[in-house]
């Protein structure tokens, strides 16, 4: 699985890094802040499992600008960049909402207040930003200025998750919710402590502050779905249980700061 992965991370490090063309200039940066992880932890559209279920992440991104180096303004040089993103995330999981908040708790209360797990990702993978309201010229030629921006791309994750309760070893009657202990997705149970590799869609919005004529900070939310349901390591049965319906996903805020390379 290793191996894999780094395959993986080698090859689009070298497509993103070709620069046969003197036209061409980079731009590297730093990214952090919170992360909000929507999984089968929780109860769905809950304040407190959405303030509850937050971890953080950090990455580090490189930007392909083709318009800097460039004195032919074509629209797409002067709109979009190429952004390739190494970034971690880790969030600690719990149960939270109406499920768990009964009094007096039930067995099954219980049981499911004392599962708790933890899932971390590693992403890779390109993003295209489009900024529509400035030109990539204008914008680097005018310090205090702001560029609204959009993105979309997909990110090669290599996610490890665990899970486990308070009550002693998942697995049996005592200590796991019933929906748990149901075989699901070709798994022995509805839950998983594992390590694996996933593709994930992201969409992006933020805006970019021009800092001095080499330097940017930036301010973003970025949504990422994920295309399997193990990522937090819960998925119960979905031909018995309808309402885990969904595969995970999850939200970053973030804020970075971005040095120009060269021009």
């Amino acid at each position: 699985m290793c191996k894999r992965l780094y395959f993986i991370i080698f090859a689009l490090l070298g497509i993103s890094t070709i620069n046969a063309q003197s036209s061409l200039a980079h731009e590297i940066g730093i990214m952090f802040g919170p992360v909000t992880f929507q999984s089968d932890y929780g109860e769905r559209n809950n304040f407190d499992t959405n303030a509850g279920n937050t971890g953080f992440g950090i990455g580090i991104i490189h930007f392909l600008n083709f318009s800097s180096n460039n004195n032919k303004e074509h629209f797409f040089s002067e709109h979009f960049k190429v952004r390739t993103e190494f970034s971690f995330t880790k969030t600690n999981l719990h149960h939270f909402g109406k499920w768990v908040s009964k009094n007096p708790p039930t067995l099954g209360v219980q049981r499911l207040k004392a599962m708790s797990g933890s899932t971390s990702t590693i992403n890779l993978g390109p993003q295209l930003e489009f900024s529509p309201f400035m030109k990539v010229h204008d914008y680097e030629n005018s310090p205090g200025s702001l560029s609204p921006y959009v993105s979309l791309g997909f990110l090669v994750s290599y996610y490890s998750t665990k899970t486990k309760s308070g009550l002693g070893e998942l697995g049996t009657i005592e200590t796991t919710p019933l929906k748990y202990l149901t075989p699901s997705d070709g798994r022995e149970h509805g839950y998983s402590s594992e390590s694996n590799l996933v593709l994930s869609a992201t969409a992006a919005a933020g805006i970019h502050y021009k800092l001095t004529r080499m330097s940017d900070l930036m301010l973003e939310a970025r949504f990422q779905a994920f295309n399997s349901d193990w990522v937090d390591g819960l998925n119960p049965n979905k031909d018995i249980y309808k309402e885990n319906k969904s595969n995970d996903w999850q939200v970053w805020f973030n804020a970075g700061y971005i040095y120009y390379l060269d021009f």
